[in-house]
């Protein structure tokens, strides 16, 4: 039920970037919703393709009872399918967050401390203006400090670096 065309829908991702260079553009993707055709996934991937999303939250359709969806249409997408056109969009949106990430490599960022990193008690984990997590040894910092940090390292979900300099949030 979009109100705009693909073409409109990558002009408006194009502009973005022009006004915001550094920006992050994720999306919200579900995969096998009804009568979603093969060439509909392909179409999926080659928009991602073009877009590489910084990151995103993707799912296989279910039906919700109460919507206009489950109402009007039938879930006539095996789970099989499903399962398998989920996987890919999964591969190819770890491969562009990869991407994306490298890209930030060397580069000063600054963080919020949010809390404890979850792998490891020595580091904390925090969040740049992209939303992207960074982990950085605790140090002298602590939750709730901005921290200009020098990024030297990336998986797919997170930015691993070493804090530069110590500033508390007043």
């Amino acid at each position: 039920n979009r109100q705009h065309t693909r073409k409109e829908y990558l002009d408006l991702i194009n502009i973005i970037y022009k006004i915001i260079p550094d920006c992050s553009i994720s999306h919200d993707m579900i995969t096998g919703f009804p009568n979603e055709s093969e060439n509909d996934h392909k179409l999926t991937l080659s928009l991602m393709e073009e877009v590489k999303y910084a990151f995103g939250y993707m799912f296989k359709y279910s039906e919700r009872p109460g919507t206009l969806a489950a109402k009007k249409l039938n879930d006539n997408v095996d789970e099989k399918t499903k399962s398998r056109r989920l996987s890919e969009i999964v591969e190819l949106q770890q491969k562009h967050s990869l991407l994306r990430n490298k890209q930030v490599i060397n580069q000063v960022v600054e963080i919020l401390i949010e809390k404890e990193s979850k792998k490891s008690a020595n580091h904390w984990a925090g969040r740049n203006q992209q939303n992207s997590v960074v982990i950085i040894p605790k140090e002298e910092y602590n939750i709730g400090d901005f921290v200009n940090v020098k990024i030297n390292d990336c998986t797919s979900a997170t930015l691993i670096g070493k804090g530069l300099e110590y500033s508390e949030n007043n």
